[in-house]
């Protein structure tokens, strides 16, 4: 269909916006892929800029993956197409275009699109990322625990078989991107969540 091409397309420009480097540039703050981790989202604006920064670049990533694909289904897309404008939308949040194509890590965008397809399992999964930070206090570690067991809530709550695919490859991708903090969780040097500047 025109309209599931479209959307993708839509959702992937969309995507591609980064809301951390945005947030640095409007707060004086050097480019978060040159400080902390390298990574231009939430966690590493943290470090860098505190808990109102953080919040701020944690609300447009989400949502730059929950709205490409609410629209997409209020425009009428089809199942398929929804399922391709929530990967597209994640895709342009770790590959950007207006960004040279180096983006953040993903989490909060692939929540916010798997909202868009299925909120029982993104508040699954988001209960999940927050048991293990508040049990954990590492970031990356409640990540990557809330995407492992994700399949798991697909299969629960029988999701349609295009947004599986979809959900698969977001999280296949969410753990090739945190293989760097996998390494460190590894050799036991990865940063907890209270590592960072106060306001």
């Amino acid at each position: 269909m025109i309209i599931d091409s479209l959307f993708i397309i839509f959702a992937y420009l969309w995507g591609s916006v980064s809301t951390a480097i945005i947030v640095c540039r409007l707060l004086d703050l050097p480019d978060p892929r040159t400080q902390g981790s390298g990574n231009p989202g939430a966690t590493n604006v943290l470090r860098l800029a505190g808990k109102k920064a953080a919040t701020i670049t944690l609300i447009g990533d989400f949502l730059k993956g929950l709205l490409p694909v609410l629209l997409a289904g209020f425009a009428g897309a089809s199942e398929g197409g929804l399922a391709g404008v929530a990967l597209a939308a994640f895709l342009g949040h770790l590959y950007p275009v207006f960004f040279g194509f180096a983006g953040g890590k993903g989490v909060a965008t692939a929540l916010g699109a798997i909202m868009g397809l299925s909120p029982w399992v993104a508040l699954a999964a988001l209960a999940t990322w927050l048991v293990m930070a508040v049990t954990v206090r590492i970031s990356s570690l409640a990540a990557l625990t809330a995407a492992v067991v994700a399949p798991f809530y697909l299969w629960w709550f029988e999701v349609p078989r295009s947004y599986v695919v979809a959900v698969l490859l977001m999280v296949a991708l969410l753990i090739w991107r945190h293989r760097s903090n996998i390494h460190n969780l590894l050799a036991g040097t990865e940063d907890s969540i209270g590592t960072a500047k106060k306001d």
